[in-house]
């Protein structure tokens, strides 16, 4: 199961700072694994819980020309995000069927974005089952929760009408992301996935060895 899931604490780790993502995708991409990714839940009787995931995969989307980023477009309705402060959420809608998370990185003004392939999940495992509507009686169904974007999305109840525009900085958002100070080990970068334009650019990053990296095994690289 590659590294065993650690306890966390929302009290114990600091969310991620504007800063942070103003930098180049590939730099933000690396460091973001390991991070947590926090999802608030507010309960029927007003207290509050997370659901927590430890990122483990992510993909780094250079700007306008990036042939394989949205933001080659141009600046839209639809991704404005992108072109906008770093550090909030691009949510979008991919094949009729899943939502896929993406943070934006750069500047205010220059596009820029990672997108989460998959985390390892922490915390209110029994919440994102039920979300996914599937049953975990053992590895291969927890694998199955938030290993690859569109599983991910659902565990965590992400969809564009909720999330896109988020401030993932903060820990008022609905969504962010938290550093509890795991040290990530192993990285590993391959070319990205499941796409068909600008596929040969080593823009994958991954924690090596973790059962919750998604796709095919490529042969990666330090």
């Amino acid at each position: 199961m590659g590294t065993p899931p650690s306890k966390v604490d929302r009290e114990k780790f600091q969310p991620l700072t504007r800063p942070f993502f103003a930098r180049n995708p590939r730099r933000v991409a690396r460091e973001l694994l390991g991070k947590v990714l926090v999802r608030n839940v507010l309960e029927p009787n007003g207290g509050k819980s997370h659901l927590t995931g430890r990122i483990v995969e992510v993909e780094a989307y250079l700007g306008k020309n990036d042939p394989a980023s949205h933001s080659a477009a141009g600046n839209t309705a639809r991704t404005a995000v992108l072109f906008g402060p770093p550090g909030y959420a691009y949510v979008y809608f991919i094949y009729g069927n899943y939502y896929c998370l993406n943070v934006s990185c750069e500047p205010d003004g220059k596009a820029g974005g990672v997108l989460f392939r998959a985390v390892e999940p922490l915390r209110g495992i029994e919440e994102m089952a039920q979300a996914r509507k599937i049953q975990v009686r053992g590895p291969r169904d927890l694998i199955r929760l938030t290993s690859g974007p569109g599983r991910l999305a659902e565990a965590f109840g992400i969809t564009r009408a909720r999330d896109n525009g988020c401030d993932l900085t903060s820990p008022d958002s609905g969504l962010w992301i938290g550093d509890d100070n795991f040290r990530a080990r192993n990285i590993r970068i391959t070319p990205r996935i499941g796409i068909s334009k600008a596929a040969d650019e080593p823009l994958r990053y991954i924690l090596a060895g973790n059962a919750f990296v998604s796709g095919r095994k490529t042969p990666a690289r330090d």
